[in-house]
């Protein structure tokens, strides 16, 4: 059983409403560090309000957060916590490079203010080329394909040497070669003991990208392994999906599920 220093986040009873509609309910999840957890649901599961919640951008109804085991604010004034949302934020009329872009990760050591130093240059040079990108370190971020802008943002969280990455759908519009180079990198951070909370709706990821699977619907649903929570009989409850290896796809149910399964851990 983990302690709560061996925690990356801490969620006890969250629930969160935005306007009048309840987003989230008494959702309680512990995900170790050094670990990949996946959050699986269908559209409006609370995926991404449950990351919104952990980067302090919504106020919960009522529940506690810790984050590296501490309160939210703090652990993210620490510069330990690194995000990419859904939309990459990038203002393609604003003349910015690859480069610079990840260089927006080391501002946790720099501040605002204060010129790059070597140290710097390096860890920008690294991460670029471990999503392999160096190449196209000095182009414009609006001349970038999806998947390599993708990469360009993964690349500004290795900068930053972010203890937790909480990435929203990262897989969405992404190549197969931008794919790889992302599930490559996640594994070799929990590696070495880094964290990454990761909402998708990509099945065909899951087993190579997750240590653990959170299924959401409005509520925690099951929260277990890889092979404990996607059976075909969880996936169709949650989602009306089929294995990714079954040629054709269920489309996602249209009522929210009202049956919670357990998992043994």
């Amino acid at each position: 059983m983990s302690t709560n220093s061996d925690l990356a986040v801490d969620v006890v009873d969250l629930t969160v409403d935005r306007g009048h509609v309840r987003a989230l309910t008494d959702v309680s999840l512990r995900v170790p560090r050094g670990t990949v957890t996946v959050l699986l649901g269908p559209n409006g599961s609370g995926k991404s309000t449950l990351l919104l919640a952990l980067l302090g951008l919504v106020r919960p109804t009522r529940g506690q957060v810790r984050i590296l085991n501490q309160p939210i604010r703090a652990a993210l004034g620490s510069g330990k916590v690194a995000t990419v949302g859904q939309a990459d934020g990038i203002d393609e009329g604003f003349p910015v490079t690859a480069r610079d872009v990840v260089m927006q990760g080391r501002r946790p050591f720099t501040g605002i203010w204060r010129r790059a130093s070597g140290d710097d240059r390096r860890a920008v040079d690294s991460a670029l080329d471990r999503v392999g990108l160096d190449g196209v370190a000095g182009r414009r971020i609006s001349d970038l394909s999806g998947g390599q802008r993708r990469r360009v943002l993964l690349a500004r969280c290795l900068a930053q040497e972010a203890d937790l990455l909480l990435l929203d759908e990262p897989f969405n519009g992404m190549d197969a070669g931008s794919e790889e180079v992302y599930l490559d990198v996640m594994r070799e951070l929990a590696a070495q003991g880094r964290t990454a909370l990761v909402s998708t709706h990509h099945l065909d990821t899951v087993d190579r990208l997750a240590d653990s699977v959170a299924l959401l619907d409005g509520r925690l649903i099951a929260h277990g392994s890889v092979a404990e929570t996607t059976t075909p009989e969880m996936l169709a409850t949650l989602l009306g999906a089929r294995l990714p290896t079954t040629p054709v796809a269920t489309p996602l149910p249209t009522n929210r599920a009202d049956t919670a399964h357990e998992v043994s851990s």
